[in-house]
């Protein structure tokens, strides 16, 4: 039986191999990089909130960059690529809700100008309260404001530029405005009030022991029941402290 022979290839033909590969080649690689480009946004992100989720429950000192990278499944270099030191990621988290302090200077402006005659302590404490409620509706405010929290009572070095940079701009223009709706207080005295009504505000939203030491007749995050009480206990809270004040 004749042996059968292969057919010899020519040099057409095998150049034209790669050649017809070449196109899958560069379609797969732009494909990739189309992937990689849209993931992008979406890592950035979830560093942040996977940092802000980490440093909420744990502090500053008890979160690792490779804590991070773990909690948002992404390799460990891109956090600093995105975010650099750890520091600066954390002062991002913050840079990241400042619209939540321009929605608060934005409702005191308008309670000073909009207030109905012997209300206006009443509009600036619900400036103050309610926007600070609004976010801790949110799915996520939550860990921002415990964070916020830890910031504010740690007093550690790492929070203060960027307390001082943030908040206290926030906290000067609501001590102003409660020294003008109590003329018969100093504004030292107003500066105490204001930090008694952070300290209830932020406890409160916060809070997950109401609904046990109310026997279960409260629960925490119940804002229709409790915004309009915390509003009334401050703003009477501070005309009681400052009724006989003498300047």
């Amino acid at each position: 039986m004749p042996k059968s022979r292969s057919t010899p290839q020519t040099a057409a033909t095998v150049a034209a191999v790669p050649v017809a590969k070449a196109p899958a080649r560069k379609r797969a690689a732009a494909r990739s990089a189309n992937s990689e480009e849209a993931l992008a946004p979406n890592r950035q992100a979830n560093i942040l909130q996977a940092a802000e989720r980490l440093f909420a429950t744990r502090g500053f000192h008890g979160v690792s960059i490779r804590d991070i990278a773990d909690e948002a499944g992404v390799p460990l270099a891109l956090v600093g690529y995105y975010y650099g030191p750890k520091l600066s990621l954390y002062h991002a988290i913050f840079r990241a809700h400042a619209g939540y302090i321009d929605v608060r200077l934005q409702s005191l402006a308008q309670a000073q100008t909009a207030a109905p005659p012997g209300q206006l302590l009443e509009e600036i404490v619900k400036a103050f309260v309610l926007p600070v409620l609004e976010v801790a509706r949110q799915p996520a405010g939550h860990h921002f404001l415990r964070l916020l929290s830890r910031g504010m009572n740690d007093h550690l070095e790492e929070d203060e530029p960027i307390i001082r940079e943030l908040f206290d701009p926030l906290a000067h223009a609501f001590i102003d405005a409660i020294a003008a709706a109590l003329p018969q207080a100093t504004r030292s005295q107003a500066a105490w009030c204001y930090q008694f009504a952070l300290g209830a505000l932020l406890h409160h939203v916060n809070d997950q022991r109401i609904e046990r030491l109310s026997y279960g007749q409260n629960q925490p995050g119940d804002e229709a029941a409790a915004g309009p009480l915390l509003v009334r206990f401050i703003a009477q809270g501070m005309r009681g402290a400052c009724e006989g004040a003498v300047h």
